[in-house]
């Protein structure tokens, strides 16, 4: 099977209008922002692109248009989570075919099914197509149901074009305990961080990262990735503590809700010059105060000044 490594993932956010439709036009220079600042890969539509938030045919039309605009240079991954494996899987066929050069599925979105219908649920989607396949093993309270390691070692018994797990659950025991039992059935089965935080995994083998938080501050993003690549954990703490201190701004940003800290990812791409609207319902915009807040904050974080400001 040949091995496809997608590095650095920038996972996009999906710009809306003030009518809440799709803004092309912008989409196009926030996929261009991306491709200038380090993004070996992207993924889209994942969670921080609304992509519960999108129909059906707007989510592949996002891909579509995302695989347009990068014109092959760099790998476009097609998110094609669903409830339903059907619709999943259609989302797969469709993905391939526009020309992705891989997917990523979570478990069935939003509800708590057997483990033994995640399992037969992402076998009929890695199987339907012959990409690299990834699964994302979420946090529970994201999306209903997240991975075990039995779960894992079933879909590499039955789908050989499983490349690997995004794990965005942060759960050491369940990425440690993964990569040391598909070793034996497959050397070359790959551990991506689903968050802005690789360290736990690159400590055990891991060899990529999903970042949400490279809309705001790519250059810090690609710091940490670059000091994970070359296995300086140590060094990385103090990019990680600016990290997980922008994640928990961006998190606690007003209201909680459907998708945590999405309402503070776009008011904070709008304080560094990168205004893309705002949610679509149920999140709820954050009010003025609440972005004056934001900014503030930003301001205030030495460490970003020498982040990209606008396009």
């Amino acid at each position: 099977m040949p091995t496809f490594n997608p590095g650095l993932v920038h996972s996009p956010i999906t710009p809306f209008k003030a009518d809440q439709s799709i803004d092309y036009d912008l989409y196009a220079k926030i996929i261009e922002f991306h491709l200038k600042n380090g993004a070996e890969a992207l993924a889209v539509p994942m969670p921080e692109g609304e992509d519960m938030s999108l129909r059906d045919p707007e989510l592949r039309e996002i891909i579509a248009f995302a695989i347009k605009q990068v014109k092959g240079r760099v790998p476009v991954i097609a998110h094609i989570s669903d409830a339903g494996t059907a619709i999943a899987v259609e989302r797969a066929l469709f993905a391939e075919q526009a020309g992705a050069a891989a997917i990523v599925s979570h478990p069935p979105y939003f509800w708590h099914p057997k483990a033994s219908m995640i399992v037969e649920h992402l076998v009929r989607i890695g199987t339907a197509v012959k990409l690299p396949f990834y699964v994302c093993n979420p946090p529970v309270e994201s999306v209903g149901a997240t991975l075990s390691t039995e779960i894992v070692m079933q879909l590499i018994e039955r789908v050989p074009n499983l490349h690997g797990v995004v794990d965005a659950c942060l759960d050491f025991v369940f990425m440690e305990e993964v990569m040391c039992q598909s070793g034996p059935k497959r050397p070359d089965f790959q551990l991506l961080a689903g968050q802005d935080y690789p360290v736990s995994a690159y400590a055990l083998g891991g060899s990529g990262l999903f970042a949400s938080l490279a809309c705001i501050a790519p250059k810090l993003v690609k710091h940490v990735y670059d000091l994970c690549q070359q296995e300086k954990f140590v060094e990385a703490r103090v990019a990680s503590e600016q990290i997980a201190e922008l994640h928990h701004l961006l998190k606690n940003a007003g209201e909680s809700g459907l998708k945590d800290g999405l309402a503070g990812i776009k008011a904070a791409m709008a304080a560094m010059g990168r205004p893309c609207g705002t949610p679509r319902p149920p999140v709820r915009a954050l009010g003025e105060i609440e972005r004056g807040k934001i900014s503030e904050a930003l301001a205030g974080m030495a460490f970003l000044k020498d982040e990209p400001r606008g396009w």
